[in-house]
């Protein structure tokens, strides 16, 4: 059976993961990101309408008015919608959701492998510090590269104007006014953050344990030659 301090340490990893875990899946189910646009209807330059566009992962809002015209808000799929006008927007769109989802993945091996080493003592093998290394570690890392590639992928590519005009009735120049992001973009960080303090928890634990077992060698190793050899 693993000692108490083991014990502690790694029940505290698993918790702090956890609560990793809980943000994403709530930053998960909110909206990401904003848009707003003004529209031109017809290309006559007059930009004098306005549509503004809300992206979660997997649902989004579409609100407008005379953009071509006055309109309802709209609730619709994100990956349907896209999948209209098949391009650079919805690859990086699918792979901000399949790395978010790899996310969740390691993070719960990371909560096994802590909560397995709090009830035994395997070797130092992947089932041990090591595997909360690199699956929180992973976690950490991907959850930064979605960072990347979805703030990306709404300012650099046409995804937002994409979705209004799968909504247009008649084609519409559409002129980028703002945008912004939302909660469930910057809860990536504290996700992030948390990852790594269930990696600072273990590392602590080990580099404990390493130091404890190098002060029960020292008198071993500081004794006298003639004294070890019987």
């Amino acid at each position: 059976m693993p000692s108490t301090t083991k014990t502690l340490y790694f029940v505290s990893s698993a918790l702090f993961t956890s609560m990793s875990v809980g943000i994403l899946g709530f930053a998960m189910s909110t909206s990401w990101a904003t848009k707003t646009m003004e529209c031109d209807r017809g290309g006559s330059g007059d930009f004098n309408g306005s549509a503004a566009v809300t992206l979660e992962l997997f649902d989004g809002r579409l609100e407008r008015t005379f953009c071509p015209l006055f309109g309802p808000s709209v609730n619709f799929q994100v990956f349907p919608k896209l999948a209209e006008t098949p391009g650079i927007p919805v690859v990086l769109h699918g792979v901000s959701v399949c790395l978010l989802i790899l996310c969740l993945l390691s993070s719960a091996l990371s909560i096994l492998i802590s909560l397995y080493n709090s009830v035994s003592n395997p070797y130092l093998t992947y089932m041990g510090p090591v595997g909360v290394y690199a699956t929180s570690g992973t976690s950490a890392c991907l959850s930064v590269s979605v960072l990347i590639v979805f703030v990306c992928n709404v300012t650099l590519t046409t995804i937002a104007q994409d979705l209004v005009r799968s909504f247009a009735e008649i084609p519409v120049d559409l002129r980028i006014k703002s945008f912004r992001m939302q909660l469930g973009y910057f809860l990536l960080i504290p996700y992030a953050a948390l990852s790594l303090v269930a990696i600072g928890i273990i590392y602590a634990y080990d580099h404990a344990a390493y130091t404890h077992r190098r002060e029960q060698q020292r008198p071993t190793e500081d004794a006298p030659k003639e004294i070890m050899m019987y």
